[in-house]
């Protein structure tokens, strides 16, 4: 009988490379990882998700619910699920989801 393998370490943040941002931040998850980036755009987020080298995998206005209050000069840290279509922030103890508008 054949069993999945299944991958038990994180990656470590590798070296930030030329272009990605000094103030982003790496999510790590099984056997991938990638940097996020947010910064205030307007009355929207700018998020950038950067690959270990540096390219640019996906980036776009994001936005979080009304009701929820995030501040981006307050401590906050990337989280799981994130992707190109929606990023998970948790900040304090609120969890907060942003959801891509463009």
């Amino acid at each position: 009988m054949k069993t999945r393998q299944h991958l038990y370490t994180t990656l470590s943040p590798p070296e930030k490379t030329v272009g990605i941002p000094e103030n982003s931040q790496w999510l790590a998850g099984e056997g991938a990882g990638s940097w996020f980036n947010i910064e205030l755009s307007v009355k929207d987020y700018k998020i950038i998700r950067y690959s270990p080298e540096g390219r640019i995998e996906c980036s776009g206005l994001f936005n979080t619910l009304p009701e929820s209050e995030f501040n981006i000069n307050a401590p906050f840290e990337f989280v799981h699920l994130s992707h190109c279509k929606s990023v998970t922030i948790k900040q304090m103890d609120q969890v907060l989801k942003f959801y891509r508008i463009s």
